[in-house]
């Protein structure tokens, strides 16, 4: 374990019956916990060589930045249908709990940049797989995924393979 499962939460059936929602509030109002997550995601994915990051709306946009600029790099958004207010390119998606889109600008990564794919859980992987579509249809090459929770036994990580996956915290599938 790494100390930082003490600062999330569990919220049963939230946002639908069965499902155990994982409340990171709590770590990212403790200072030392958000820094220390900060820096063990930013030092987990080093070696991916990113270019850029891209977070996933909209907890991948709670730490998503911070850790761009651990990794001295620069940060874009997939976010849900409308909320972008220039050309954007879309990817569908399924959750466990229902259909999803999420869009990027057209010319938020160039061709040929190594992007560091960040959220906050790896579930089942597809809002992953969606944001790893936005990438490819940009001309980017995904380096490799990063999360600060991973739900094991929901498949996530076997969807994102062979690309590298990083999670600092796992919790079993529940």
């Amino acid at each position: 374990m790494t100390g930082l499962e003490s600062f999330i939460r569990t919220i049963p059936d939230f946002p639908a019956p069965g499902i155990d929602f994982r409340d990171i509030t709590p770590l990212l109002a403790d200072r030392e916990a958000l820094r220390q997550a900060v820096e063990r995601l930013a030092g987990e994915s080093r070696e991916f060589g990113a270019d850029v990051v891209i977070g996933a709306e909209a907890r991948g946009f709670l730490l998503g930045p911070a850790l761009a600029s651990a990794l001295d790099c620069g940060f874009v958004m997939a976010r849900k249908p409308g909320k972008l207010p220039y050309a954007t390119l879309s990817a569908a998606y399924s959750l466990e709990y229902g259909d999803e889109t999420l869009e990027l600008h057209d010319d938020a990564i160039s061709e040929g940049h190594r992007v560091l794919v960040h959220d906050d859980l790896l579930a089942t992987g597809g809002t992953a797989r969606a944001v790893q579509e936005l990438v490819e249809k940009s001309g980017g090459e995904v380096a490799g995924f990063s999360f600060l929770i991973e739900l094991d036994g929901l498949g996530g990580r076997e969807l994102l393979n062979p690309l590298p996956v990083s999670s600092l915290v796992v919790f079993p599938e529940s």
